[in-house]
């Protein structure tokens, strides 16, 4: 595990013990020195705090938000020095914040291929209240015992100034991110001890003097209080490149070398008339560079080894990174000649110097979710691998690959080799749209090993095939589009059969597996409390003749989905979406059963009800189907906890649990009973967090919703706004409840001696009073029938009005109850990168009154909702100063803003805390789009670069 880390995330600490007053501090930094004498320049006035977000993912970097430090290196021109894990290799877009508190925007001029430092640009005429003040460059100044301060922000809030102590300027790079992230190499770095922590990253140390000799970059990951400062020299020539108007030209021969201690070298081979001769040219020198990682098909492959011990570069005795930095990059495309000790034998070898910014990607492609570029050189050397392939920067959409986060190599797709980003991009676009193709792909941890996999292409949701450019001029990444989607392919009757479940009897059991289907599930976009993303389950044919299929909520949460089933393990056909019941936790499928040439069958759904301790088959699946005799253990009322993002939950349902360890295993199947008639289903529920539930669910429940589709007609269910829970008749006693109810109920249900309560409300709609049955009631009749279980509330769901009998604070009242229609988000937006729309059912059912119709689902990362604090679960109430009380108002509100121009939102939280928040518009990175569903449960997206999706 890697001790050392960045510094631009967490809150810089307070000053050291050692550390001057805040007074000391501005005597110290403003007037002069403790000596006395006078600075010529005022640090202050020329550290910034970088506020800014990375919208894309790039090169291992995630998107993401985030703050650090930087300072002025010319103000003049206006160019800030920072970190490379600040600057970033991929798209950033940030401001900076003087010590005045004045704001100007910045943008990326120039990072470095390999260095941990990058340039930054602002327009100084922005700059109206301070002179802005810039800080020399010096590192022929810095040196071990020298005094330094660390003049930082502390979370880009306020001023931090460490004190420390250089002790070390031949440490190695630090080692950061052993998966995917950023490393810095073939430099040297210096140490102190400063205890710096987050927000600190590119903060100048700065010597008694005022003068800049190192920049901050990172520190140890543990309690030590030891920091890494980056050398200017590097810095320095890069800045003077771009004072002059040339170009930075970086050359490298993708060898890694390690600064090694003498005695080291010596037992690598290094004799002692050329220890001698180093040491006499260089008498404070203690290392020497030592070959570490040799990168294969490079410029050095099969010439430097590892463990060759480096003595002179074109006939010049070296042991320091600094002057092989300046050869190789005034060298590029030209060879250098090399000495290297190998084994204690001299080897001479020629190597071109070859381009860095070259191996060093300026350009992306996205396409189906996912996003790509060539195989960038700090990646192949932080896996030791050779620079070519094409890698995957965001893995999303179509291209999801498995759980090892970064670190993705795709190889071919539809058998077509993409040994790089150009033929990548021709082979993408030639692949219609929900075309399935065989995808080969490899980690960069172990290219030993093959991955393949199918993967369902989308070019409807994600529709543009776009390549992004990075534009050194205006700091932004310039899109293009590349190709239009090619249209599906329509599908051909294809032919198969069912496996067998052999030694399970009776037949009617095993031929049930003619009624079993698999579902996949793709979310293109984070609704309702949902993250967007791929689920998968079995489903149970409830209609072969016209391909209705019934799966768990959990699997298909909304409409706004791609549907693939899989019959007989062998024919994939496209679902849609027919019904969501709101709250029984399942939904209806329907594919085309004309291309299907399979026996599919339909399951024969019981009307009885199944019992506690009757005898069930379960056939589950847990990625195979298995099936168990067992026996139902309970039926019960179940109780699902709320979720700290609302999101869908069966409520005002019975569960069945059974006597095999098969059901906490399988995520989806069935219990038949020996006649081979579905008793229930059995569904995952999503519980709180991460959790899930696995639990049985009557099939007489869901003849009723079958029925009318099977006739054509979709239902449109009503509910009572109200959660139920069963309490036993001994509390609904002592509560209040008479001897005369308390025998009505057990004649009702022998087998449960319990009553209903209302454990909580829906509210209604913005603006409107919810009314009728309150917590705490006590359910006696529905229309006369007496409630003493959860199925007994499904005559609730066909009628607008309802007789209901109750106990309330002890006294029976006769109410009329109306109930309301369930509905489903069918239109959102997207803006700034927040995904908005109506509060949808489970919102309302954990929220006791409604702020706006304008509700926020999600954000994505690196984008402005996400850096200025507009998150999950807030309700939008004004647009400046317009309100914005539903969807309509708001969609107007927005369109008025001005791209790249700052506005204000008024939210309140979940809580109904309320505040302002000020957010700056792009267009560019997050465009605005809008999705409806239309009638005929399509959706539509409405943007200038999007057109209708099926």
């Amino acid at each position: 595990m890697a001790l050392e880390r960045v510094l631009a995330i967490k809150p810089t600490v307070q000053p050291s013990k050692d550390s001057p007053s805040s007074s000391e501090i501005t005597n110290l930094l403003i007037r002069g020195s403790s000596s006395g004498k006078n600075w010529s320049n005022h640090p202050i006035q020329s550290v910034v705090a970088i506020y800014f977000r990375n919208p894309c993912s790039f090169d291992g970097q995630s998107s993401a938000t985030s703050q650090a430090s930087g300072f002025v290196v010319d103000a003049e021109r206006g160019y800030i020095l920072s970190n490379r894990h600040v600057v970033g290799p991929g798209p950033f877009l940030g401001y900076c914040v003087f010590h005045n508190n004045e704001q100007v925007d910045v943008w990326a001029v120039y990072y470095d291929p390999v260095h941990d430092f990058g340039i930054l640009k602002f327009d100084p005429k922005a700059i109206k209240h301070m002179k802005v003040e810039e800080l020399p460059l010096r590192p022929d100044l810095a040196g071990v015992g020298v005094k330094i301060r660390v003049i930082g922000n502390d979370g880009g809030e306020k001023l931090s100034i460490l004190s420390g102590v250089i002790s070390r300027l031949d440490r190695n790079a630090p080692e950061y991110d052993p998966e995917g992230g950023y490393r810095d190499f073939n430099t040297p770095y210096y140490q102190a001890s400063a205890a710096a922590s987050g927000g600190s990253s590119g903060s100048p140390v700065v010597n008694i003097d005022g003068d800049a000799v190192a920049l901050l970059a990172g520190g140890r990951a543990d309690k030590a209080s030891t920091d890494y400062f980056l050398p200017l020299d590097r810095p320095l020539r890069a800045l003077e490149c771009l004072q002059e108007g040339k170009p930075i030209t970086r050359g490298d021969i993708q060898c890694k070398f390690l600064l090694q201690p003498f005695y080291e070298c010596q037992r690598l081979g290094l004799s002692p008339e050329w220890e001698a001769a180093v040491r006499k040219a260089f008498p404070k020198e203690t290392n020497m560079l030592v070959a570490n990682l040799v990168l294969p098909e490079g410029p050095s492959y099969r010439k430097i080894k590892e463990g060759d011990v480096l003595v002179n570069v074109n006939g010049e005795l070296l042991t320091q990174f600094i002057r092989l930095d300046d050869i190789l990059d005034s060298n590029v495309g030209r060879p250098v000649k090399l000495l290297l000790l190998r084994s204690g034998k001299e080897v001479k070898v020629e190597i071109e110097v070859g381009d860095l910014h070259k191996i060093t990607p300026d350009r992306f492609v996205s396409v189906s979710g996912g996003s790509f570029h060539n195989l960038s050189y700090q990646q192949a050397c932080l896996y030791g691998v050779a620079c070519k392939g094409v890698y995957v920067c965001e893995a999303g959409g179509s291209f999801c690959f498995g759980n090892a986060g970064n670190g993705w190599l795709v190889q071919s797709i539809g058998h077509k080799k993409t040994p790089d980003l150009n033929t990548f991009i021709e082979v993408a676009k030639g692949i219609p749209d929900k075309a399935r193709v065989v995808v080969t792909y490899k980690h960069l941890r172990d290219l030993h090993t093959l991955y393949t996999t199918t993967m369902d292409i989308d070019r409807h949701w994600a529709k543009k095939m776009e390549l992004a450019v990075r534009n050194d001029e205006t700091g932004l990444w310039d899109f293009t589009d590349l190709a239009d989607a090619l249209p599906p392919v329509p599908p051909v009757p294809r032919i198969a059969s069912f496996i067998e479940l052999e030694h399970i009897s009776p037949q009617a059991v095993a031929d049930l597996v003619r009624s079993l289907v698999y579902i996949n599930c793709t979310l293109p976009m984070s609704l309702d409390g949902f993250v967007k993303g791929r689920r998968e389950g079995m489903g149970l044919v409830a209609d072969a003749d016209k391909g209705l299929v019934i799966i768990s909520r959990a699997i298909v949460p909304y409409n706004l989905c791609d549907i693939f089933i899989t019959i007989a393990n062998s024919i994939v056909v496209e679902g849609k979406v027919l019904f969501l019941h709101p709250s029984q936790n399942y939904a209806i499928i329907k594919y085309d059963p004309k291309p299907v040439d399979v026996p599919v069958r339909s399951a024969k759904l019981s009307r009885d009800e199944i019992t506690q301790g009757a005898s069930t088959n379960f056939i589950g699946y847990n990625g195979d189907i298995v099936h168990a005799a067992t026996t139902v253990t309970e039926i019960f009322a179940l109780q699902i906890p709320t979720n700290s993002s609302p999101r869908y939950r069966a409520v005002n349902v019975d569960a069945i649990s059974v006597d095999t360890s098969l059901g906490k295993e399988c995520g989806s199947g069935v219990l038949v009973d020996k006649n081979g008639l579905v008793q229930a289903l059995w569904l995952t529920y999503l519980a709180e967090g991460d959790d899930r539930c696995r639990f049985g669910f009557a099939a007489p429940r869901l003849i009723p919703v079958i029925s009318q589709i099977r006739d054509g007609i979709v239902p449109e269910l009503r509910m009572l706004p109200a959660r139920f829970g069963a309490i036993e008749a001994a509390v609904a006693s002592t509560m209040g409840v008479s001897d005369e109810w308390i025998r009505g109920v057990s004649e009702a249900n022998k087998a449960q001696r319990q009553l209903l309560m209302v454990t909580g409300r829906t509210c209604g709609r913005y603006g409107q009073q919810a009314d009728g049955l309150l917590e705490g009631d006590i359910l006696y009749t529905l229309d006369g029938i007496i409630i003493t279980k959860m199925s007994d509330l499904d005559v609730m769901y066909s009628r607008e009005t309802l007789n209901a009998v109750i106990l309330r604070g002890g006294k029976v009242l006769s109410l009329e109850l109306t109930t309301l229609a369930a509905d489903e988000t069918n239109r959102a937006i997207s803006f700034c990168g927040a995904i908005i729309h109506q509060p949808h059912h489970a919102v309302r059912q954990q929220i006791t009154k409604l702020f706006s119709e304008v509700y926020v689902s999600s954000t994505m990362p690196g984008s402005p909702a996400s850096q200025n604090g507009l998150g999950p679960t807030n309700f939008i109430t004004h647009v400046d100063n317009d309100e914005t009380s539903n969807l309509e108002s708001f969609a107007k509100a927005v369109a008025e803003i001005h791209d790249n121009t700052y506005f204000r939102l008024r939210v309140v939280s979940f809580s109904g805390v309320t505040s302002t928040l000020t957010i700056k518009k792009d267009e560019h990175y997050f465009p605005t789009e809008e999705w409806n569903k239309d009638s005929a449960g399509n959706w539509r997206c409405i943007r200038a670069h999007c057109s209708s999706l099926a």
